[in-house]
């Protein structure tokens, strides 16, 4: 099938991570699963240890919260690889937005950095996918469908998530919105987006 990268973007409980992992195991033998959630909390321990009792035993797990593309190519300089599966966005994004945050006031987040930090790491791990020759799939929370956040850090994170969402679905061959479970090809339904003459054309009018 060739290089690929891959995203697939969905609610909270809509089947992500499980689809991810069988689309995983279809394409290649060789998986590096990076995980980039950290146990804050017992409950938290709990949904990792979950995720990592679900994954084949003979995958390499990557625990990387940040620095993503320098820690793939650390851990596989010696290996070949499949596939890279990435779960999730969604936390990198989070961990990145909170280094933006002076003190310990979320109302004080610099958004400026903030969207410098993912902007930073956004483009060396794309730089990465195009650099290798493991397809890459990256799993990420669809978040911008709720209501708006009530306070600055909430509204700073949810927009730069959803930057980053449409950057990695622009750079992608395939992007699979999970719906109740069922993996909804995106990037076929997609209509092309309008051209310049679009805003060019003159308004319809009808002679009465």
């Amino acid at each position: 099938m060739g290089r690929q990268l891959i995203l697939i973007l969905g609610g909270a409980r809509g089947g992500k991570s499980d689809f991810a992992q069988d689309l995983a195991a279809q394409i290649g033998k060789h998986v590096l699963y990076v995980a980039t959630a950290q146990a804050g909390d017992e409950e938290m321990e709990r949904r990792i240890a979950d995720h990592r009792a679900s994954r084949p035993g003979d995958w390499t797990t990557l625990e990387a919260s940040t620095g993503v593309s320098g820690a793939v190519a650390e851990s596989t300089r010696d290996s070949q690889l499949d596939v890279v599966l990435l779960d999730c966005l969604t936390l990198l994004v989070s961990k990145l937005v909170l280094g933006a945050v002076p003190g310990s006031d979320p109302d004080l987040v610099d958004e400026n950095l903030a969207r410098e930090l993912v902007a930073g790491e956004l483009n060396t791990l794309l730089a990465c996918v195009s650099a290798g020759d493991a397809t890459w799939i990256v799993v990420s929370n669809e978040v911008g469908w709720g209501l708006v956040p009530p306070y600055p850090l909430g509204r700073v994170y949810r927009d730069l998530l959803g930057w980053a969402n449409q950057q990695v679905a622009a750079a992608a061959d395939r992007v699979y919105l999970m719906v109740a479970g069922l993996p909804v090809d995106v990037k076929a339904l997609a209509s092309p987006r309008p051209g310049p003459w679009l805003s060019a054309a003159k308004p319809h009018t009808t002679s009465s």
